[in-house]
């Protein structure tokens, strides 16, 4: 069973998490097999994306969706990682050219420099006129050098959008997809009492805590083999064996999709009537398949008339082809 595990050094400014997604990881690639997979470079990127999607939500007090989507102009034009807060998850990519073998995170997706990370927040409950929030940060460094490790580059967006030190270490394959997150906590003060944190106070801490870098640095030891392997417990002791760690109940991720006929049905509105009469006029009705669970909607002539109609007069729509 996936599981995902807080914990805390009892002492001191400095959390921890891990995950380790296994039937909800492998549901997601399961659901991929029919189109043909992933080849094993994608599956490794969108198994990290994952573990790190659900660090990432883990992470925050947010009654909504996590996305997380790189995207850039190498032959995986989009990977996308959405993880809700009870942590049911789904991630999806589209590649549309030859993947190099062993291919580095920039022959997947930076090949120009011009790759980009999303992270976007999406509130269950709205407010009239309320927009995602979204941070993009590149796929580059200071100096405008590639960076090669999702990690990184999701450590460099925690930096600038929470001025707290972040280390993050993920990997995947095909049957396990798992991250260890550790982070220094946000400096304690009447501003962070209030609900509003010190952002100048928490700007100082940066790179200089010592507590926080002593345990990033054990962290940093732990390699991909023994993060894909080994179980939360063996992992925690061999890396803060000396540490005092305090553990929290494990949560439970779980693969799930959010598709629905009527997310369909507002999609194809959006394209409007001419675009899909003509797809009728081709096809005879309109097919559109989730990219992340697999599942089938068809809409007939019937059912496309009915999509611009008012919707208090239109009866029941047809059933789901699974």
């Amino acid at each position: 069973m996936s599981e995902l595990h807080k914990f805390i050094f009892d002492g001191l400014p400095v959390r921890g998490m891990i995950v380790r997604l296994t039937d909800a990881w492998q549901e997601i690639l399961k659901r991929r097999e029919a189109a043909g997979g992933y080849p094993a470079e994608v599956m490794q990127l969108l198994g990290e994306m994952t573990a790190a999607g659900a660090l990432m939500q883990s992470s925050i007090s947010f009654n909504g969706a996590l996305i997380l989507q790189i995207f850039g102009d190498g032959p995986v034009k989009l990977a996308v990682a959405e993880v809700q807060p009870d942590l049911s998850l789904r991630a999806t990519a589209t590649v549309t050219g030859d993947v190099p073998e062993g291919g580095s995170l920039s022959q997947l997706v930076n090949v120009k420099n011009e790759g980009r990370c999303a992270i976007t927040l999406d509130p269950t409950t709205k407010f009239p006129g309320q927009q995602p929030y979204q941070g993009v940060v590149p796929l580059f460094g200071d100096q405008h050098e590639k960076i090669e490790k999702l990690s990184e580059v999701l450590e460099h967006y925690m930096l600038q959008s929470e001025q707290l030190d972040t280390r993050l270490i993920l990997a995947a394959d095909g049957n396990v997809a798992a991250g260890l997150l550790i982070q220094r906590l946000p400096v304690q003060g009447e501003g962070n009492l209030e609900g509003q944190r010190d952002r100048q106070a928490n700007e100082d801490q940066i790179g200089v805590n010592e507590d926080y870098q002593r345990i990033a640095l054990l962290a940093g030891t732990l390699k991909r083999e023994e993060l894909l392997t080994l179980d939360v417990d063996t992992i925690l002791r061999r890396l803060f064996w000396e540490e005092p760690v305090t553990r929290f109940e494990p949560l439970t991720p779980s693969f799930a999709c959010s598709c629905s006929r009527e997310r369909v049905g507002n999609m194809l509105r959006g394209l409007g009537t001419e675009e899909v009469e003509s797809i009728i006029a081709e096809r005879g009705q309109v097919d559109v398949a989730c990219e992340f669970c697999g599942a089938q909607y068809e809409f007939d002539p019937v059912d496309a008339a009915q999509l611009f109609t008012n919707p208090l007069q239109q009866p029941p729509p047809t059933s789901t082809v699974q």
